[in-house]
């Protein structure tokens, strides 16, 4: 159980420049097998690396076992908010996000927006000597989702959101000492200032009588608190606002971002995400038309690259439930499930640690999680913005590899401890296809 308070936090902050998996892992499961206890920031735990306890664990959400954070991260995540709900409080409130994010919204109106989106930004791109890639992917992605979560405010209000939901990235997975200075402390500073601001949004359009006719998630916020029964109050509504928006670009920018990096190291892979690509342009009357709901149904091989990616970046690295009955495991523990040991279990992925896109298309596409691929979660908390992301992921493909050449200036090392993370960052040049 490590040392007296402090447990063995510090062995599991360490970073590692492999995609194995984790040492602070791979040394307890050789020790100990696939389950086993340790202790951090003084919270005792169980570590599962086993897929089928894994699975029974995310399936038994709101029976034996509730979503758990701890007590630093329920601090950043604010008093009320989507991890304190369950029943029905919980899923209306997935139902109110799913009127601007679900895939009937995403089909009608936001896949027409993100072409624009990705189109300016790429272009933009092209005439810059160097792109820092990982934050410019993050900002593109903050713009495209703060426009559909607050609108027209999100265009006003972006330099200095952005700037504090930076801050509050920083100090995301550090340790959670609040004081002055450190990154926690920062990290805490940047969320109140967002949801400051967010509050001052939602005041302001409450204010407005009429209810527009493509609504962004603050009008569902709205039109849902006016009612005489609100499902929800305005705290949690701002709390799961703040962490849609923060979701949206941090996960999906790391995801894309790795993708890039196994591309660029993968010719092969990159040249049949090209041909997948320039087919379907032939098979347009208009090779400019924008992409079809059908077209991006269409893309297989991009999926199967998102899939690997997503599998090897693990940019959700930890999972926590708490036994709410006797389990085998007591009631009151705390399970921490690792989605990494499940993604590169060798028993389910040859050559676990290899990128390898191909080895999907003899595995069935994991719509809704399963018990091999938890990349965005399982069960009833399975990620809200799953198809969105997806989603953005894949419009950002087809407008990269169908006009542009992505060169490697400098960077691109991954390390993992346990998020993911660039630490020499990772510059590209854009270079226009002929």
């Amino acid at each position: 159980m490590g040392l007296p308070l402090i447990g063995e936090t510090l062995e599991f902050f360490a970073r590692s420049p492999s995609l194995d998996l984790l040492p602070f892992f791979k040394r307890r499961m050789e020790r100990y097998g696939p389950i086993f206890k340790t202790n951090l920031v003084g919270k005792d735990l169980i570590v599962s690396l086993d897929p089928d306890v894994n699975h029974y664990v995310l399936q038994q959400e709101e029976k034996a076992f509730h979503i758990w954070f701890p007590d630093s991260f329920m601090k950043l995540l604010g008093e009320e908010n989507i991890a304190r709900c369950y029943g029905s409080l919980h899923k209306n409130t997935r139902n109110l996000i799913r009127r601007v994010f679900g895939p009937e919204n995403l089909r009608l109106v936001l896949l027409h927006d993100m072409q624009g989106a990705v189109e300016r930004c790429l272009s933009s791109w092209h005439d810059r000597p160097s792109i820092e890639l990982k934050p410019a992917l993050s900002s593109m992605i903050f713009g495209i989702a703060a426009k559909w979560m607050i609108g027209y405010e999100a265009s006003v209000l972006s330099g200095d959101l952005w700037k504090n939901f930076d801050a509050f990235n920083q100090g995301l997975l550090s340790f959670p000492l609040n004081i002055p200075g450190t990154a926690f402390y920062k990290c805490m500073q940047g969320r109140n200032n967002v949801m400051k601001t967010l509050k001052e949004v939602l005041d302001e359009r409450r204010k407005k009588a009429e209810t527009p006719e493509r609504m962004d998630f603050i009008d569902v916020i709205v039109s849902e608190l006016n009612k005489q029964n609100p499902a929800l109050s305005e705290n949690l509504a701002l709390n799961v606002l703040f962490l849609l928006i923060f979701a949206s670009f941090e996960t999906t920018s790391s995801g894309l971002t790795a993708a890039l990096k196994f591309l660029s190291d993968n010719p092969k892979a990159l040249k049949e995400l090209e041909e997948e690509h320039q087919k379907i342009l032939e098979r347009r009357a208009d090779p400019h038309a924008e992409i079809t709901w059908e077209e991006y149904k269409s893309m297989k091989f991009t999926s199967h690259v998102i899939n690997e990616s997503l599998r090897l970046a693990n940019v959700a690295p930890v999972l926590f439930r708490k036994a709410t009955q006797d389990v085998q495991i007591k009631e009151g523990w705390i399970v921490m499930i690792c989605p990494p040991a499940v993604h590169l279990n060798p028993t389910t992925y040859e050559e676990p640690s290899s990128f390898n896109p191909w080895r999907w298309k003899d595995l069935s596409e994991p719509i809704g999680g399963s018990k091999d691929f938890i990349a965005f979660g399982s069960g009833l908390r399975l990620c809200v913005g799953v198809d969105f992301a997806r989603l953005q992921m894949s419009v950002f493909l087809h407008f990269l590899v169908t006009n542009y050449r992505l060169k490697v200036i400098s960077g691109g090392d991954m390390v993992f401890g346990p998020g993911l993370g660039f630490p020499n960052g990772f510059q590209v040049q854009l270079e226009t296809k002929k």
